[in-house]
């Protein structure tokens, strides 16, 4: 843990960063928002928000290798078919 980040980014992952985001919003959304808090609470939001999309970048890299090795199987699947002979639709 770094001293400039005075929390860090939940360890229950993206719910629990996006559950904190809206607690946040919720605060600043209350018209006796406590304008010294509130520098603390728009850091925090920022750096939720810099979690969450990073979580969003790696979950989508990863299911975009999934189904690039889902589709190479599957040429592979033809590829085997066709030197065989054999007609999969009978």
């Amino acid at each position: 843990m770094t001293d400039s980040a005075p929390q860090q980014a939940p360890a229950d992952g993206y719910a629990a960063a996006l559950a904190e985001l809206q607690k946040i919003l919720d605060a600043l959304e209350e018209p006796d928002v406590d304008v010294d808090a509130l520098a603390t609470h728009v850091d925090r939001a920022a750096e939720l928000l810099r979690f969450c999309r990073e979580r969003l970048v790696a979950a989508e890299t990863q299911v975009t290798e999934i189904v690039a090795g889902l589709e190479e199987i599957a040429v592979e699947s033809d590829a085997a078919e066709a030197t065989s002979g054999t007609d999969p639709d009978g």
